[in-house]
């Protein structure tokens, strides 16, 4: 995004929320934005496809790696293999992709080589590691299919990594490219071949017509026949699930028939209906309505077999058996559970929501599944952000749940309470399907935590969101997340949270004033979950110890970073760093009792973070980018922080003299309407997620905004709640 000039704001002024409502129906303009942010991410369940069992796999950094040398120990120099997958982009852009080669690659993107390998670029195997490449990549709006072709070198290199290179916040998964395929997760590929490809694939196409056969080879299985499928166990049981829909109102009548291979009982709706206790045909009815029910088999395993053969209901009843959730890529009535040792207890119905992995006993665990070998079945979380568990959505979520709660609104709370329990329902889920595939479809944070970017944020919201109504699985992340934080996270020897290792090499050795909003809400929110006071005492702490590397006395402001490596702050004056140490200490204030021994210290820091921020406030009433610059662009995330900071002060006594604080932040909600939200609750003028440096020029010309970044709109809407009830607060005090 290009700044606007500072006289001007980034809203014509006919355009502007302020043209709409003057500024002051802070309800209104809240309302407003909240509505807009909801109608842009509906709540789409996760997606369930088939995955097919494959050497080609993610890794934890959710690379796809590519062992050709050992998926194919005789592959001979001069023969080469193809790997090919697709990607839906609903945008074009630019994005960077990483490579790495351990023998001769070459990679084609829409049918056009992008990328050929040099000696140079190889890591043969059992040599050096060489870091991956970065190759940028101008996708295309629609599909966008990728083709690697791996080679073999004289020295035995061969295989490649390829895949996103943003692990963390964009860890895209390809698709089967072709029709025969449809909907199913991952790569296909050739065995090694002599002579290249007639043409190399651009479009999906019937795999027939590339003159190649593609693997991992799809099979055709008897259905019904479990051991086909799991193999004969006898003792063990598994179970088998479909939908059978009616056509009329009320129920209707619908008869079922079909052949037993053994044991089955069968439940209708979780009421057992019928069983078999040996092969042989059987019948029975069940009265099925329009929408269908569920109809789970149990099936046990005996000397012969196991497993047993449905018929389609009789044309003339217009009932039909549906998979009971879509599976893309699997065009089978029934999903499969099992198999479960001898003695097992199991309970089918804990598993319908299909959100859990299954103890099978024995050490064994497994998910829902196809009735074709090898082709497992996957959730993926294919939402542009709902259903995400990262730190902006954290205080972004936070700003709608307040935002219902102010407005009387259960639909926008509800709306949150979703969100969170996608992710929390998914927990232990995404622990499991990690180490199974490599790397989680859904939860890539949560599930892989090593910073306190994963956890604290969002996690602090969780913990707030539970508050409304129990959530699944929020109370075991909420713990891991507390452990994570108390014991894990890498700390300076007085016990500082730092980043010992960042997401780039550049941010190794840092401390970051941001990580207080990662580490403090959480902290004051659990302690009041598990009544345990010492992760209060230890957030106290912390935003003491912070002060002491990153507090700038002579401006009363703070640094962005602590380089821990020299051993010096960067001195650099970035807003929404500031902003976040200033939401932090008013939320520890909030939680701290009167009598707490750092209370005190912690009341000072704030009022002295409140004069610095107070006296840098620009004329139209927001803050800037770079806090003392003020031709650097104004910044809306940090002028909400420091406006909530404010009005909570004014109104919780915190400040000796609160009046200039009120007048401030009742200016910069005038200055946000005025200039930075426009008439349809489109919010201007976010830093994106940022880097750092000890330079200021990189903060104002290198960082800049974007529209409707989740970095702000939950912190506007959180400082426009607060601002409304300092106003109401003053008001009733004449």
């Amino acid at each position: 995004m290009t700044t606007k000039a500072r006289s001007g704001g980034y809203v014509d002024p006919s355009e502007s929320m302020a043209a709409q409502t003057d500024g002051l129906r802070i309800p209104h303009v809240l309302e407003t934005m909240a509505r807009r942010y909801v109608g842009d991410n509906p709540p789409h369940e996760p997606v369930f496809r088939v995955a097919r069992t494959s050497e080609i796999r993610k890794l934890p950094n959710h690379l796809y790696e590519f062992p050709a040398g050992k998926m194919f120990p005789s592959m001979r120099e001069g023969q080469r293999v193809y790997a090919w997958a697709k990607l839906w982009i609903d945008r074009p852009h630019d994005f960077v992709f990483l490579l790495r080669c351990f023998g001769p690659v070459r990679l084609y993107h829409n049918g056009e080589k992008r990328y050929g390998s040099s000696t140079e670029e190889t890591a043969a195997s059992g040599g050096p590691e060489v870091p991956p490449l970065k190759l940028k990549v101008a996708l295309t709006s629609g599909w966008n299919h990728f083709v690697l072709e791996l080679g073999k070198d004289g020295a035995g290199g061969c295989g490649a990594e390829f895949g996103t290179g943003s692990r963390k916040n964009k860890p895209f998964h390809f698709l089967a490219p072709t029709g025969e395929r449809d909907g199913e997760e991952g790569w296909i590929y050739t065995e090694p071949r002599d002579e290249p490809l007639a043409g190399v694939p651009e479009r999906t196409m019937a795999e027939a017509s590339t003159g190649a056969e593609w693997l991992p080879a799809r099979t055709a299985v008897e259905e019904g026949r479990l051991e086909r499928l799991y193999g004969t166990k006898p003792g063990h049981a598994a179970y088998a699930w479909t939908k059978v829909l009616g056509i009329a109102v009320p129920a209707r009548r619908v008869e079922l028939t079909g052949t037993a291979y053994g044991p089955v009982r069968f439940a209708w709706n979780g009421e057992e209906c019928h069983s078999v206790q040996e092969a042989g045909e059987f019948a029975f009815a069940v009265d099925a309505p329009p929408e269908g029910g569920d109809l789970i088999a149990e099936c046990v395993c005996g000397d012969r077999g196991w497993g047993f053969r449905l018929q389609e209901p009789a044309p003339e009843t217009g009932a039909a058996l549906a998979v009971p959730r879509p599976v893309r890529g699997h065009e089978g009535k029934w999903l499969h559970l099992g198999p479960f040792a001898p003695g097992t207890a199991v309970n089918a119905g804990d598993y319908l929501a299909m959100d859990a992995a299954a103890e099978g006993g024995g050490g064994a665990s497994f998910f829902w599944t196809t009735g074709e070998p090898g082709a497992c079945i996957r959730p993926f979380l294919e939402n542009e952000l709902f259903g995400r568990w990262n730190y902006p959505l954290g205080v972004t979520l936070t700003g709608l749940l307040e935002t219902g709660g102010l407005l009387g609104r259960g639909d926008l709370a509800d709306y949150v309470l979703r969100h969170v329990e996608f992710a929390t329902s998914f927990y232990a889920y995404s622990l499991w399907d990690r180490e199974r595939f490599g790397a989680a479809g859904l939860n890539n944070q949560l599930s892989d935590i090593d910073s306190l970017d994963d956890c604290g944020s969002f996690g602090a919201l969780a913990i707030l969101a539970g508050r409304h109504r129990p959530l699944k699985g929020a109370r075991a992340a909420a713990d891991d997340i507390a452990r994570y934080i108390m014991r894990v996270q890498d700390r300076m020897e007085d016990g500082a949270l730092y980043r010992r290792v960042g997401v780039s090499p550049s941010m190794h050795n840092t401390m970051w004033c941001d990580d207080m909003y990662m580490s403090v809400p959480f902290l004051c929110r659990y302690a009041e979950l598990s009544g345990d006071s010492g992760c209060l005492n230890e957030a106290a702490r912390q935003l003491l110890l912070y002060k002491q590397y990153l507090y700038m006395p002579e401006k009363r402001i703070m640094s962005h970073v602590y380089d821990v490596a020299a051993g010096k702050p960067s001195r650099t004056a970035w807003g929404r760093g500031n902003g976040w140490v200033f939401f932090s200490l008013a939320v520890l204030l909030g939680a701290l009792p009167q009598a707490h021994a750092s209370r005190p210290a912690i009341l000072a820091f704030y009022r002295e973070l409140a004069g610095g921020y107070l006296a840098l406030q620009g004329e139209s009433g927001l803050w800037h980018q770079v806090l003392t610059d003020p031709e650097s662009y104004e910044e809306s995330s940090c002028t909400s922080m420091f406006m909530y900071g404010f009005a909570l002060g004014v109104r919780h006594g915190w400040l000796a003299d609160p009046q200039p604080y009120a007048r401030a932040a009742l200016a910069g909600w005038r200055g946000l309407c005025e200039r930075a939200i426009d008439a349809r609750g489109n919010l201007y003028g976010v830093c994106k997620g940022s880097s750092w440096s000890y330079s200021h020029a990189y903060y104002k010309h290198e960082l800049g905004w974007n529209l409707n970044d989740t970095h702000g709109i939950g912190i506007v809407l959180l400082a426009g709640i607060e601002t409304h009830r300092m106003k109401e607060w003053l008001g009733g005090r004449g």
